[in-house]
């Protein structure tokens, strides 16, 4: 799995039609809501918008106007064969006044984002996974702390008798980070985690 380095632009024209193929490294809707928004403000001429977006939990995709499944599915298609995640992909479709069929639409769709990924550059998606560690209250900031170190993010914290800490990192350094913890608290910390 691989996500975007930078935004990559591609522009195509079909039978005077103009297709700008859009890639933007995301991770939450409400960041591809704004770059859909901003990017609507830039292109005030064109016809079509459709975006794809494919993240964590929260993905979609629209044909914003265009027959169904000429749009976003072909270029849902080449994302996940060239295996990119955390991304939104936009074709800005500026209208040439000759209609392309439903054939020609989904060639040209997919074809806007193939030519932008061949720009993009690519890097690997670390896997991440959760851990849920309890500790005494008196220990809590000394596991902020080196929560902060590993770039651990605490994605919930409960508090009863001791404190529950849900934390997402790195599956790479989940053991690692868990064994310095145990040592940093001299034991005194439990691993409710589930096995992954």
């Amino acid at each position: 799995m691989h996500q975007l380095a930078a935004p990559v632009t591609a522009e195509i024209e079909i039978k005077k039609s103009r297709f700008i193929g859009l890639l933007y490294p995301l991770t939450t809707r409400a960041e591809a809501r704004a770059k859909l928004l901003a990017l609507r403000a830039e292109h005030p001429n064109a016809v079509h918008f459709c975006w794809v977006l494919i993240c964590d939990g929260d993905s979609g995709l629209d044909d914003d106007g265009e027959p169904s499944g000429t749009a976003a599915r072909p270029m849902y298609n080449v994302l996940v064969h060239k295996d990119v995640f955390n991304v939104l992909a936009v074709v800005v479709r500026y209208w040439g006044g000759i209609k392309l069929g439903a054939g020609g639409l989904t060639r040209a769709y997919g074809q806007a984002i193939s030519e932008a990924i061949k720009t993009a550059e690519l890097i690997p998606v670390e896997a991440m996974c959760e851990r849920c560690l309890v500790v005494q209250f008196a220990d809590e900031s000394t596991l902020r702390r080196l929560c902060e170190q590993y770039d651990v993010t605490v994605l919930d914290a409960q508090y009863g008798d001791a404190v529950s800490l849900l934390l997402k990192m790195k599956c790479s350094l989940a053991d690692a980070f868990t064994r310095q913890a145990f040592d940093l608290l001299r034991g005194a910390l439990e691993d409710r985690s589930t096995p992954d």
